[in-house]
């Protein structure tokens, strides 16, 4: 295992619970690595963790560490072999996501960060109970053209082109979701119409790269 990746993992573990997307031992984060991944253990808190507890895994469920990886090991894999960019997945139990995946509904154009996730909504996932082969499945169907969705009655999850880009699009969604918690308070939000989110999705392309003129 690479022992730099795995404190990378580790790090990025608990800067997610740091940032309130996580609490205890819920959730987990891994990172692409070779023919497999690097996926965080099954019920240890990340501040209860050291690098060498991180679970190296191929991509047929196998591995060779005596701690339990993550039960959610499937959807990291199967996201890794249906996004060949998606180099780090982050499942979190964060408040806000969570909430509104109890109500087992999309998050509609409310606003146009909806398109830093790439497409005119984010879906939410049918239910599934953990761990299974049908929630990894219908976590695949809502991500479809999307790097993050909503886990019926569980989560959230989003994938990254590296750990640092997956903690930053999951800090994202989740301020999203607190932002369309709020302004369902105060009453249904006006939505942008198709063409101004073909806009914002254009406009996404080059949006948060650096450019030198």
């Amino acid at each position: 295992m690479n022992g730099e990746l795995a404190a990378t993992l580790l790090a990025t573990a608990r800067a997610a619970a740091a940032c309130r997307l996580n609490a205890g031992a819920s959730g987990n984060v891994s990172a692409r690595h070779g023919d497999g991944f690097i996926v965080t253990p099954s019920g240890l808190p990340p501040e209860q963790c050291e690098a060498a507890d991180m679970v190296a895994m191929k991509m047929d469920g196998q591995h060779a560490a005596t701690i339990t990886p993550s039960s959610e090991w499937r959807i990291h894999r199967d996201i890794y072999a249906a996004f060949p960019d998606a180099g780090a997945v982050i499942h979190a139990h964060s408040p806000f996501a969570t909430a509104l995946a109890c109500q087992r509904a999309d998050i509609p154009p409310f606003h146009y960060m909806i398109a830093r996730f790439g497409g005119d909504s984010v879906r939410c996932a049918a239910y599934a109970a953990f761990g299974t082969a049908a929630l990894s499945e219908n976590a695949l169907a809502a991500l479809a053209g999307r790097s993050a969705c909503l886990l019926a009655n569980h989560g959230m999850i989003v994938h990254g082109h590296n750990l640092d880009h997956a903690l930053a699009q999951a800090i994202d969604f989740e301020t999203l979701c607190e932002q369309y918690w709020r302004t369902c308070q105060i009453g249904p939000p006006v939505l942008l119409a198709a063409a101004e989110m073909a806009e914002a999705l254009d406009r996404f392309r080059w949006y948060g790269r650096p450019r030198r003129d």
